[in-house]
């Protein structure tokens, strides 16, 4: 099937799987596209088009939080992204599309650990008090 634009490609994806509403995948969309250009700018030889999953992950969990700030989480909730899983669910349904490409190290697993939800969108915008708590919590265990 030739799909001329994102749009339709994002039809096509969700006639099959609508776990995930289109705007979640514009969101993808453009924080791969700054993932690269970011890429770009911090290499002086010519970058490769690839981006890893981690290099994905932490430019998206930049661009929620400047985007969406403390509705971050209830945006991606909304959207159906309720976990780093889902970012790679949508990325692996880009690759059956055409849209993206993978390589041989590029495994859906390898996004589930990679982002904490709670830990990258909610914790930063907790008071003071309850990260603390958070923080001793997590050094007695």
């Amino acid at each position: 099937m030739q799909l001329s634009n994102f749009s339709e490609v994002i039809n096509a994806i969700l006639s099959k799987d609508s776990r995930y509403r289109a705007e979640a995948y514009c969101l993808l969309r453009d924080v791969l596209h700054l993932a690269f250009k970011r890429r770009k700018k911090s290499r002086k030889e010519k970058p490769s088009p690839h981006v890893s999953h981690i290099e994905l992950l932490n430019e998206f969990r930049t661009y929620v939080l400047k985007e969406f700030g403390p509705m971050g989480i209830t945006v991606l909730h909304s959207w159906g992204i309720k976990n780093a899983d889902d970012i790679g669910q949508m990325v692996f349904h880009l690759i059956e599309m055409g849209v993206l490409a993978k390589t041989e190290k590029d495994q859906l697993d390898a996004f589930a650990k990679g982002l904490d939800f709670q830990e990258a969108f909610v914790m930063p915008f907790q008071p003071k008090e309850v990260l603390d708590a958070s923080m001793a919590a997590k050094s007695r265990v």
